[in-house]
């Protein structure tokens, strides 16, 4: 072979090795996912909303019973809003913010992310009317699913169910915890009122849910017959993981290893996670504590925890010794026959997060097969990713609306029956029926980024919207996507487009807390100051995302607080409202503000990118 052709040889190898490398697009595939999220949206949409098809519904939920429960999501192609999988899924995308937090900001989606979380989270905690009461369903199947109609047309009961200490449900009150408590990691960077006010209401729900036990559905029985419970054990024992991870507090690690046994925490080796099945993500997080070497006296049991969690990972990469999850002829993991792919997804990301985990401790994952490194780990997760994106047999996307083919028969209302902006009439239930879900045609709304339920075992897909098991999407399939497509974007290379706000846009993601006050975490003897932290406002400036960050100060004491002077850390913008000091990072009231009288307060604000700024008491008098 001549020097010519050795060079053209180098070059199309190079030139094959760059198409692998940007094969897909996962900052693209990312943003659709958030755009499904909107498109799941009920209540009273915000001016923002990038789903232009959709509109306001469902703003009387719970006005029968006399309590607001406007807002959440609805489930798939219909409109209940089923408590235990969205609790999961606003679980997943806070874990997903909380471990890809940096490869999140890079891709300018943090706004996107925090606000599909806070819509979930805005909804429990008005669905949690009392410490040991929480609304955990609005709808029912059979009724909604006799009617094939728009959400914004909806006729079909709305009649919402709750659990209390007489009907009790520990998995979702659990799972709800466990939801709360992750939101409440991932919000607290950005705003920390918001955050302590979500744990308050996961501390409450997992007392209601560890004192009250019962399965969900036998007090909600019309969910039975689409989301069966098949215990409340492993939603316990996630959402105690998920307290002593935000927390810190050890009474929730004990927790866990008290009831290892008897919960079957140490004693289920499974080969799935999902809605229903937190086992592995148990195992995986606990497995982070040892391997951090923060067990203590517990690390025996927390090494009997990381044994079930090697199971998983080693039944999911095929070598645990013939005892594996089934892959189709094509590589895709084949849990279920009904939206299988929402297991994919779910197992992907946990795969994902796991590799980190034993990469951070130099550790590797021991099968009974052999030894694996973290990265071929994450390789098998990211095989999963490629396939829903058009790696598969077919060279079909299973993300509508992300490359050249994709599913345009899906099975949702929603997607399938024209806008109300363009349709604006009343599409009836049987109407619906008989002039839309059954028309040939493509849906008239492409509903990007919703992740439909996937092939069969052999990789066969019937693009039909009839064909339920196949073309519907869920929420539980899409959360653990952001993760997932934030840490594969982050290694790809790719500097491909994908949608971005306009730098002009303000969205409505201007974090407005609850209205109440939270105390300085800060050591004894410091004075009664509560700080109230919340961002007002946020916009782009090209590439990069801006915050208002406001913050009150209130003495919250019996006697004046004068020459108050405060220590802002990790402040990197402008601020407005407080003097500066001699000493460095040192501010003060301003001049016309000498006394802080008992019971009032003042602010100040400040801009920058990321995450607040960290606020102190230095001196006062």
């Amino acid at each position: 072979m001549n020097n010519f052709n050795i060079v053209a040889c180098l070059i199309l190898l190079g030139f094959q090795a760059a198409i692998v490398l940007a094969e897909f697009n996962y900052g693209e595939a990312l943003d659709k996912t958030f755009m499904f999220l909107e498109a799941q949206r009920s209540g009273k949409l915000p001016f923002d909303q990038r789903v232009k098809w959709r509109g306001d519904s469902g703003l009387k939920d719970g006005a029968l019973q006399g309590v607001d429960l406007v807002g959440g999501y609805y489930d798939a192609g219909d409109h209940v809003k089923f408590g235990l999988p969205m609790a999961f899924s606003v679980t997943m995308l806070a874990w997903g913010t909380i471990e890809y937090r940096k490869e999140i900001t890079n891709l300018n989606q943090m706004g996107h992310t925090l606000w599909a979380i806070r819509w979930g989270t805005d909804y429990f905690i008005k669905a949690h009317t009392q410490p040991n009461v929480l609304w955990g369903q609005v709808g029912d199947g059979d009724s909604d699913h006799y009617c094939w109609e728009r959400a914004e047309d909806m006729t079909t009961p709305r009649t919402a169910y709750k659990l209390d200490e007489a009907h009790p449900g520990s998995d979702l009150a659990g799972e709800t915890a466990a939801a709360l408590a992750a939101a409440a990691i991932a919000f607290k960077p950005y705003n920390s009122s918001y955050s302590e006010l979500l744990l308050v209401h996961a501390k409450q729900l997992f007392s209601f849910a560890d004192k009250f036990r019962g399965l969900y559905d036998d007090s909600i029985q019309c969910a039975k017959q689409f989301y069966t419970s098949s215990g409340y054990s492993d939603e316990l024992l996630w959402a105690a993981t998920w307290l002593f991870r935000a927390t810190g507090d050890e009474h929730y690690l004990k927790y866990v290893v008290d009831n290892a046994v008897y919960m079957g925490g140490t004693g289920w080796a499974v080969k799935e996670f999902s809605w229903d099945n937190k086992y592995a993500g148990v195992q995986i997080l606990l497995s982070k504590v040892l391997m951090e070497q923060k067990g203590g006296t517990y690390t025996s049991t927390l090494k009997q925890y990381q044994a079930k969690a090697d199971y998983f990972a080693c039944a999911c990469l095929q070598k645990n010794d013939g005892y594996n999850v089934h892959l189709t002829p094509g590589g895709l993991m084949y849990v279920h026959e009904w939206n299988n792919l929402q297991y994919a997804s779910a197992a992907s990301f946990l795969l994902a997060v796991y590799s980190d985990y034993l990469s951070a401790a130099n550790a590797k994952l021991t099968c009974p097969d052999g030894q694996i490194q973290p990265h071929e780990v994450l390789n098998f997760a990211k095989s999963q990713a490629d396939y829903i994106l058009g790696k598969n047999p077919k060279s079909m996307s299973y993300l509508v609306g992300y490359g050249p083919k994709y599913p345009t028969h899906v099975h949702h209302r929603g997607a399938s029956i024209a806008s109300i902006s363009v349709l604006p009439s009343m599409v009836s239930c049987v109407q619906g029926f008989e002039a839309w879900y059954r028309r040939p045609e493509t849906d008239p709304n492409v509903i990007y980024g919703a992740l439909v339920g996937g092939p069969d075992q052999n990789d066969g897909f019937n693009d039909d919207r009839s064909s339920y098991e196949q073309t519907e999407p869920t929420l539980s399939g899409s959360a653990p996507l952001v993760g997932l497509f934030s840490k594969l974007e982050s290694l790809s290379g790719n500097k491909g487009p994908y949608h971005k706000r306009p730098t002009t846009e303000q969205p409505s993601q201007n974090y407005h807390h609850q209205e109440t006050s939270v105390p300085s975490t800060k050591s004894p003897g410091v004075p009664p100051v509560r700080f109230l932290h919340s961002i007002t406002n946020t916009w782009n400036v090209g590439k990069t995302t801006y915050y208002r960050h406001k913050v009150v100060i209130k003495n919250t004491s019996e006697k004046p607080i004068t020459d108050l002077k405060l220590v802002i850390e990790d402040l990197s913008g402008n601020l407005w409202g407080l003097s500066p000091t001699p000493v460095k990072n040192t501010y003060e009231l301003p001049p016309w503000l000498k006394v802080l009288n008992p019971g009032s307060d003042c602010s100040f604000v400040y801009i920058q990118e990321g995450p607040q700024a960290k606020v102190s008491v230095l001196s006062y008098q």
